[in-house]
């Protein structure tokens, strides 16, 4: 038998909240990556989740973004033109901006160093390439979600 609710209660509403919608705007995932290739393919895994992206193909770009200090989250390829993933990362946390940061490297890591410094430089998580795109699509939405919280 189907029940179907004879008048809407006063807290269900039509359409989206507009408060949600609003915050959901402010944030965006910056992909920095300089293969165009790999950039446009983890754009359009967020964009496929819902999120609005942003691509940069170096560190430099990303610096004189102007938008670059509204990233909710960054995707930061390790090796880069120029400056590194890390390098970028650091030069954030000097100008005071802590962007939560999740990198994404092909680099051989055999006794995890390289990890352990990334790691230590504040990066919520280092994946190894080829990554599982749905685990990196649950990090980002975590560290989103971190961000939205008062």
């Amino acid at each position: 038998m189907l029940w179907v609710r004879a008048r809407e209660l006063p807290y269900c509403r039509k359409g989206p909240d507009e408060a949600m919608v609003k915050r959901k705007r402010q944030f965006f995932v910056a992909v920095v990556d300089d293969d165009a290739g790999m950039r446009m393919a983890t754009q359009a895994l967020f964009n496929s989740h819902g999120l609005r992206t942003q691509g940069f193909s170096s560190a430099e770009q990303f610096l004189q973004s102007r938008d670059g200090c509204k990233a909710g989250c960054l995707v930061l390829d390790m090796r880069l033109p120029g400056m590194s993933g890390l390098e970028l990362q650091q030069e954030l946390r000097v100008r005071g901006l802590a962007i939560p940061a999740i990198f994404v490297t092909a680099e051989p890591d055999s006794d995890l160093k390289l990890q352990t410094q990334i790691l230590r430089c504040g990066a919520i998580a280092v994946l190894r390439k080829p990554f599982d795109p749905e685990r990196l699509a649950q990090l980002v939405q975590a560290a989103l979600e971190a961000q939205r919280q008062p």
